[in-house]
């Protein structure tokens, strides 16, 4: 067991793929992970059976998913424990019971090239005081756009760029119990924040590819950053950055950097932070994409490539 952090931000892992999955099962990649309202963990993921629930120790629960989906990758719950999933690859967000029935879907699978209403959509934020829905379209498109509750379009913001305001990839997105909307613009290296209508804040930097964020909406909860590992070859600037787990209390001011240097899958090592959730003891989730991140790089993955950690939240 490897301790992460300092006084009040430590945290024990173990290093290994978390959550007892059946024998034979794999996540082949999990990309992004949530936890609902009975600290049930939800790991969205690219093997044989999409959605793997867990109970908070790693007792395997249950799965559904098979055939749902083109290419998973971001997923979030909702203040009711509905699941809403984005699929980079049929250009939709479905929203789900907590046993896999389909609700409801925006976008359609038939128009994939066609940017709208998404371009390969990456994640989705509910807003627990309306139910409105902020969509992360962010691999071929720079918005962000609102939906209602019932899937009905509010407005977009955003444009490809460096301005605030602007992004390049829209990668993950999350609200808090104010209403502000925390975007992980990725390939700019920060997180910007707006308030819900779109109306830019504030924005974080001294970031490395900020790929994940998540949000505590406890009272006085922090926000949850996982960053990619800078080094491939097409992100030769900030090669000393990540990868890691930065911890931000609502100001912006950094309370605590999660990592052992260099990345790996060793304990308390990361190498490619993509999703990231917390439940009620502040526990935190990691997803890691490591597979993809050795292809874009062109490098032969070893034989085991871990893709889910869980940091456990140790008192005081």
């Amino acid at each position: 067991m490897t301790i992460l952090g300092t006084e009040g931000f430590r945290y024990e892992v173990d290093g290994n793929d978390w959550g007892e999955l059946p024998e034979g099962w794999t996540y082949r990649e999990a990309t992004a992970v949530a936890v609902n309202s009975k600290d049930e963990v939800y790991v969205f993921n690219r093997g044989g059976h999409p959605i793997i629930i867990f109970d908070s120790d790693g007792k395997f629960l249950d799965s559904w998913g098979e055939g749902a989906f083109g290419n998973p990758h971001g997923i979030a719950i909702g203040p009711d424990d509905s699941v809403y999933c984005a699929d980079v690859s049929d250009n939709t967000i479905k929203k789900f019971t907590p046993d896999g029935k389909l609700l409801m879907k925006i976008g359609s699978e038939s128009k994939p090239m066609s940017g709208k209403p998404f371009c390969r959509p990456c994640h989705v934020a509910i807003d627990g005081r309306s139910g409105d829905l902020y969509v992360a379209d962010g691999y071929s498109n720079a918005n962000v756009h609102k939906y209602s509750a019932d899937g009905e379009f509010i407005e977009s913001w955003g444009d490809s760029g460096t301005d605030p305001g602007s992004f390049n990839i829209v990668h993950n997105i999350d609200i808090d119990n104010e209403g502000y909307v925390y975007v992980a613009d990725r390939e700019n290296r920060r997180i910007q924040i707006f308030n819900d209508k779109g109306k830019f804040e504030t924005q974080w930097v001294n970031l490395s590819r900020a790929a994940a964020v998540c949000v505590d909406k406890q009272e006085g909860g922090l926000v949850y950053v996982g960053e990619y590992f800078a080094g491939q070859a097409s992100n030769e600037i900030g090669r000393h950055l990540g990868p890691r787990v930065t911890i931000f209390d609502k100001s912006g001011q950094v309370k605590a950097r999660l990592s052992e240097e260099p990345a790996g899958t060793e304990a308390g090592r990361f190498y490619a932070p993509h999703g990231m959730a917390i439940d009620s003891n502040k526990n935190i989730y990691v997803a890691e994409v490591s597979v993809s991140e050795y292809a874009e790089r062109g490098v032969e993955p070893p034989p085991y490539l871990r893709s889910m950690q869980k940091l456990t939240k140790i008192a005081g």
